[in-house]
């Protein structure tokens, strides 16, 4: 249970989504009851269906950034540079100069002081490099979110084979700004996206609310490192990246009123689990505030807030595995994942859902499911 082998699968790069579904809700959802071990299949459009209206859905409002530029060295090297922590909107990213931790590819790494030139707009300069990592100060013309948003590209994860897509005539089909991004995004910071909400439209979300389902918000700025492996063979001598996380008001008092009610919190997407777990005391009650989220989450794990997740399917060998096992039972995880796969669904990023909890839903779709195991 402990070893990184447990948490590893085999999976045919054909599964591995490569651009977003036609229509985010119709997109597959696999319900899995982490009690039973029972399955079945809906589309991500049921999810109004399989949520009571006594549930709190709990999302996560972080936005992607284009966090990723393209430039070139006093030498004229190309540089490829990754922006890993981004200032919040209405401070320094208002500004033309700030810094940023970030990643740079280039054929020969530069060193501190080396110029960068991303264009007649926006100049750096190098200040500092640890570990990978380099400090990067950043001279704009205007304001820098500005001109990051003119210039920058869509950090799409690695194992999709492509290059960001920035207009509807692109290799997507349509705009990975538009589309890896969740339509609730309002606050900007994450690197990546928190990838279990890109299955809902504001349709989605209006009938959720006509049904009587409370949503609340959270605020997780999703960073590379969740695409980091696992460099240990014991999973919990694994260190965490942190990640910036607030909970405003409205949402901690929803939360709290929810378990003095006994109603169920369910988490869409993996950040909304661990910043609400990071922040729980040992009832599940939360207050408004804001910190760092290192927690990892593996089997063994007690659960304090969160009753339910909304999550889609994770690399083999990940810590997103990891949590998900914990929740539900290693054994159920992956006899879903085996489902998941015979069944052709669509993993990872724009790939399709599950839904985990302790209800059974639709008996024949189960008794189905359970049948092409």
């Amino acid at each position: 249970m402990f070893s990184i082998d447990d948490y590893d699968y085999d999976l045919p790069e054909s599964l591995i989504a490569q651009k977003p579904a036609g229509q985010r809700d119709r997109s597959r959802l696999l319900h899995l009851n982490r009690t039973s071990g029972a399955r079945s299949h809906h589309r991500f459009a049921d999810i109004v269906d399989l949520l009571s209206p006594r549930d709190l859905l709990v999302i996560n409002d972080t936005a992607v950034i284009p966090a990723r530029l393209y430039g070139k060295k006093a030498s004229g090297g190309k540089i490829e540079l990754l922006i890993l922590n981004y200032p919040q909107q209405g401070s320094a990213a208002a500004s033309g100069r700030i810094c940023c931790d970030c990643l740079i590819r280039a054929s020969k790494a530069p060193r501190p002081g080396a110029a960068l030139d991303f264009g007649p707009e926006l100049q750096a300069v190098v200040k500092d490099c640890r570990s990978g990592r380099c400090t990067v100060e950043f001279h704009a013309q205007a304001a820098f979110e500005t001109i990051l948003d003119r210039q920058g590209e869509v950090p799409l994860p690695p194992y999709i084979q492509r290059p960001a897509a920035n207009s509807g005539t692109e290799t997507a089909g349509q705009s990975d700004r538009d589309s890896y991004q969740t339509v609730y995004a309002a606050h900007k910071g994450a690197v990546a996206a928190p990838t279990a909400g890109l299955h809902f439209t504001q349709t989605l979300l209006d009938q959720l609310r006509e049904k009587g389902i409370e949503i609340a918000s959270i605020t997780l700025h999703v960073s590379y490192g969740t695409f980091m492996p696992i460099r240990v063979t014991d999973i919990r001598e694994h260190k965490m990246h942190s990640e910036a996380y607030s909970i405003p008001q409205p949402t901690a008092a929803a939360i709290n009123r929810a378990k003095t009610e006994g109603r169920r919190i369910v988490a869409v997407g993996t950040t909304s689990v661990r910043t609400l777990e990071t922040a729980a005391d040992a009832d599940g009650r939360v207050q408004a505030h804001a910190g760092d989220c290192e927690l990892f989450i593996y089997p063994g794990y007690r659960f304090k807030a969160v009753d339910a997740i909304i999550t889609n399917f994770h690399l083999p060998r990940s810590t997103l595995m990891m949590l998900v096992s914990a929740f539900a039972g290693r054994d159920n995880i992956f006899a879903a994942y085996r489902l998941a796969i015979r069944n052709r669904y669509r993993f990872f990023s724009y790939g399709d859902a599950m839904m985990i909890d302790d209800r059974d839903f639709h008996s024949t779709l189960s008794r189905r499911a359970d049948a092409h195991a």
